[in-house]
């Protein structure tokens, strides 16, 4: 059995081992994608649960708002996580609970909440995103640069196509 890196390659069971030479290419392409999306995004849940003992929502939460230093509302927040406004007020009451975040009055909208990074939520969040960055760097290591460039232009098609489409009933 082939190795990688010294290790015996995990077996994986994911959408893409349901498949055969039957199935339409473009099905098959898009189980792909979907495995390779789970599988990297499996890789950075583990990573960021072994080196920091958060999880990805969280980060993903801390990035949010890292981008936003004035602070964003939590319906905002919960819009860009694509997640409920439950999801976003649990992660937030953990994050407060730790001072990496804090609850302020918008001015504007006295019914609303801002929340923004504190100052030791900057520094957390910049920890972990120096190391994220890395962690990404290292499992798109498998393909040369110019095979990168050449991925990155291909689903940049993709992505201006799709984007171009309306939904539609199934026939």
């Amino acid at each position: 059995m082939a190795t990688t890196h010294g290790r015996k390659p995990r077996t994986q069971r994911d959408h893409e081992t349901r498949m055969t030479a039957e199935h339409h290419e473009d099905l098959r392409l898009w189980l792909r994608m979907l495995s390779c999306t789970n599988l990297v995004e499996a890789q950075i849940r583990s990573r960021l649960r072994l080196a920091f003992g958060t999880t990805l929502p969280r980060f993903d939460l801390m990035s949010q708002l890292e981008r936003h230093p004035e602070g964003l509302k939590m319906g905002e927040l919960a819009r860009r996580m694509m997640v409920t406004g439950g999801n976003v007020t649990g992660i937030t009451d953990q994050l407060v609970a730790e001072n990496l975040v804090v609850r302020e009055d918008n001015p504007r909208d006295r019914r609303a909440y801002m929340v923004k990074l504190t100052k030791k939520g900057r520094e957390v969040f910049g920890a972990m995103a120096r190391e994220h960055e890395h962690w990404i760097v290292e499992l798109f290591a498998g393909l040369a640069d110019a095979r990168k460039h050449e991925l990155y232009a291909l689903l940049a098609e993709l992505k201006a196509h799709v984007a171009t489409l309306e939904p539609r009933p199934a026939k």
